[in-house]
Formats: structure tokens, C-alpha cells, sequence
């Protein structure tokens, strides 16, 4: 009967796009296989184990522990929220019409807008999101397939660390495996807060014993103490992000305090409360940069003198206000709807105001504005709209309802947001549009061992 149910679901949404032809042919792959053994979608390759090096080197990594074993059975055809959640049926089906469409039936989430690529991002707000709609079947699947093929080895094929290789994908014909081995650090943070969760949720000690594999490494590779002992957390490996030995790279929509938080509550080994404190600051101070007082995609900051000025232009890293930063509203929302942080809510009252003063007058918001304040582009986003309402629920209700009403339920139509591949903004629609209030305030308490 699951069997049939799965068909028919995935048969209904090839009707409304080609890609899901690869699902149904995937579910029938599944089930022709003795033992359900995982085989990849039609025209996606199988996913071999990588080999990798790095110059990394773990610190005395700890036991591996033992993870539940994904399966299909008990998948809920339709994961729920709360009955009383706003927007229940359009979050659900959404989640529902992502998994059939983005995520392989081996749990890899499929990136179409860059060559079929896989990201640790992607596979990250696979498992955040599924451990907040009770979908344990789909967060098993998308951390098996992470932890199998994601991890950085050695050259003799040993861990070098817990954390994930950011980029995943062909890298000469036929063949597939890890493109570029540094790590993402947003996507190891989303990926162990949702391990936490998923520990509390679930009832599942292995999550959270892997999690604190993970936040051992996290601090030890991902944060840097500058003069001062102030510490920050970095974007990804320090060699990478120190271009100097007084300047380091910062991307302010990595600073997720709520994680940190949560962080400090299963790791007393570390503090994690001091990223609290450091992540705060450097918000408020490097939004300061901008002259409309907004978070930039990436800011630098000199150790010696405690000043956030822009990064010299280059291709890759900019000091603008544009997609990534959109993800700061979100992360510091989250913080003050969890957590009743004051700051949290003294910087989006403040950070907020341009947007604010924007849309009242002229009812639409550029999707980048430089750091004079000017808008470089005329085109908007629907990520930046959704990851705005969040922040402006707690700051000004009204805006966050006009542009649920006008610029996110437009873009929706048959469980996408905007473009059939728009893997990005999938995430960032969903995540934005989800009440923080459905996560139980027990889940967000330290547990009892």
C-alpha cells in the first residue's frame, strides 16, 4: 500500500513537472532492489563514496556514533504542523512538493540552477526544515546521504573533521564527488541545531552524540580569537577568510545566536555564549558601514583595531546588501522569538528602519542596495520578502502581513515559490513563512541527561 500511495503522489506531480518523472522512476528503482537498498534518480548519478584531502587534521575525534537507519517505512505522506499554525496547508504541501521534487529518495538535495549540484547548505535546511514539519523519515535520509558522501577525508580516506565539504557535484564526466572540500559553516550550524532538535524531538540520543562530534570541530576550525580575546565565528576555514594577519572575512548571515544558545546548552566544554555576545556586536557595528545601517553579504574586520570596514572588490565576496544577508532578519528573528533576546530586538527595530521607511513609500524593495544606501539592480526577490516577515512580525506586524498578501502568495503556485529549480528560494520562502512559535518551548529547554 505505501508502495501505491508513493506512486500515485509522485505520478500526480509529474503531471505538473517533467522533473518529477525522475522521482517516480526512482521510487520504482527502490522497491526492484532487494533489501530497499537506495539507488539514485534517473539521470542523477549513483552516489559513490568520496575521496578527498585536506590539510586539516582532528583532534582525538571521539567514537563514531551509531545513527538510526533511514527508511521508507512509516513515511508520512504529508508531514504536519500544528493544527493551529497560519498558512498550515500551503507549509505543508510546499514541504510535501519539495521533498518529491528537490530530494533524491537517498536524501541528496539537488541544486537544477547549478548543474545538478549538491550542496551542505542544501542538505542542512533539508534536515532543519523536516525536523520542524515531523518529517523524521526524510531527515534520516538527507543526514545518510551527507554523512556518506559529504565528509572531508584524508588522503589515506580518514575523517579530517565532522564538518561537510560545502560543494558536491561532477566534476569531470561521469564522475562525481566533492568540488571543493572547504567547509560552509552556516550549513554545519543549521545541520547540528537541527541534530538537537531532532535528539529532543524524536527521542534520538545519537543526534545529539553526533552533534557534539560536530560542535567539537566547529569551534575548533570555524571560530578564531583575535587580540583582545574577543571570539568570532568565521565563514569557512581561517586560511581562507584571514587574507591578512590583522583582517579576517566575516558573512554576517552565519551568526545564528538561537544556535549558539542551544549550542551552550549540550557543549559546556566550549563558550558558545561568547558568540552570542561577538556575533551582536559585529551585527551592530558593520551595519554601520552601510549609510541605510543594513547587514552586507560580507563585511571585513581589522583584529587590531576592532573596525568593520567593506572587503576590496572582488568577484566572489562583496560588502552589499543582497541574498545572503537577507538571512540575517531570519537568524535574529529566531533568536528573539525563542529566546526573548533584547538584542536581538534592539538590532531589527534599528536595522530594519530603511526597509521599513522603503516599502511604506513605494510599496516594493530592490533585491541589493550598495553601501550608500542606493539600489544597484531594479529587479525584487520573493527570498528577501519572506525572510523579512519574521523580523517585521516583531517590529512592524502590519508590513509582515502586507508582504505575505502581496509579494510571497503571489509567487506561490502549486507548492513552488517563483522558478520550478529555485532551489534557494524554496528554502528561504518556507523557513521565512514558518510561525517560530510551532517549535515547543520544551524542545528549546536543556534536557535531562
Amino acid at each position: 500500500m505505501l508502495v501505491l500511495v508513493l506512486m500515485f503522489r509522485l505520478t500526480a506531480f509529474a503531471n505538473r513537472s517533467q522533473r518529477c518523472l525522475r522521482a517516480v522512476t526512482a521510487v520504482a528503482l527502490l522497491f526492484s532492489v532487494a533489501g530497499c537498498t537506495f539507488n539514485s534518480s534517473k539521470g542523477q548519478p549513483e552516489t559513490p563514496q568520496p575521496t578527498s584531502s585536506d590539510l586539516w587534521e582532528s583532534p582525538e575525534p571521539p567514537a563514531t556514533p551509531k545513527l538510526p537507519t533511514p527508511t521508507l517505512s512509516g513515511l508520512k505522506n504529508v508531514p504536519s504542523l500544528p493544527p493551529s499554525t497560519a498558512n498550515r496547508k500551503l507549509l505543508e504541501e510546499s514541504w510535501d512538493i519539495y521533498r518529491q521534487q528537490f530530494i533524491q529518495v537517498d536524501g541528496r538535495v539537488i541544486d537544477y540552477q547549478d548543474s545538478d549540484r549538491s550542496t551542505s547548505e542544501g542538505q542542512a535546511y533539508a534536515m532543519l526544515r523536516a525536523v520542524l514539519i515531523d518529517d523524521p523519515t526524510t531527515f534520516a535520509l538527507s543526514l545518510d546521504w551527507a554523512e556518506k558522501n559529504l565528509h572531508r577525508l584524508s588522503d589515506t580516506g580518514t575523517d579530517i573533521d565532522q564538518l561537510w565539504a560545502w560543494k558536491w557535484g561532477q566534476y569531470k564526466p561521469g564522475k562525481w564527488g566533492p568540488i571543493d572540500k572547504n567547509f560552509a559553516t552556516d550549513a554545519d550550524i543549521d545541520a547540528i541545531t537541527a541534530l538537537i532538535l531532532a535528539s529532543r524531538r524524536w527521542n534520538q540520543p545519537e543526534y545529539l552524540n553526533l552533534a557534539r562530534r560536530k560542535l567539537r570541530d566547529l569551534w575548533y576550525f570555524s571560530t578564531i580569537e583575535v587580540p583582545g580575546g574577543k571570539r568570532y565565528l568565521l565563514p569557512g576555514p581561517v586560511e581562507a577568510f584571514s587574507p591578512t594577519p590583522t583582517t579576517i572575512h566575516l558573512n554576517p548571515s552565519y551568526f545564528a545566536p538561537y544556535a549558539f544558545r542551544l549550542f551552550a546548552q549540550v557543549d559546556k566544554d566550549r563558550d558558545w555564549m561568547s558568540l552570542v555576545k561577538s556575533s551582536y556586536e559585529a551585527l551592530e557595528q558593520s551595519s554601520k558601514v552601510s549609510a541605510a545601517g543594513l547587514p552586507s553579504d560580507w563585511i571585513a574586520l581589522d583584529t587590531q583595531t576592532g573596525k568593520f570596514g567593506p572587503i576590496p572588490a572582488q568577484k566572489n565576496l562583496q560588502s552589499v546588501y543582497s541574498f545572503d544577508a537577507y538571512r540575517v532578519w531570519w537568524r535574529v528573528a529566531w533568536d528573539a522569538a525563542w529566546f526573548k533576546s533584547p538584542e536581538a530586538q534592539k538590532y531589527l527595530s534599528t536595522a530594519t528602519k530603511h526597509l521599513e521607511k522603503q516599502w511604506r513609500q513605494q510599496k516594493r524593495l530592490p533585491a541589493r542596495i550598495d553601501l550608500q544606501g542606493k539600489p544597484t539592480v531594479d529587479y525584487e526577490a520573493t527570498s528577501q520578502y519572506a525572510m523579512l516577515i519574521p523580523a517585521f512580525r516583531l517590529t512592524s506586524p502590519d508590513i509582515a502581513e502586507q508582504l505575505l498578501k502581496e509579494k510571497i502568495l503571489p509567487q506561490y503556485h502549486q507548492g513552488i515559490w517563483d522558478d520550478q529549480s529555485a532551489y534557494y528560494t524554496q528554502n528561504l520562502a518556507w523557513i521565512g513563512l514558518l510561525p517560530p512559535d510551532v517549535v515547543s518551548p520544551q524542545l528549546l529547554q536543556p534536557q535531562s541527561k
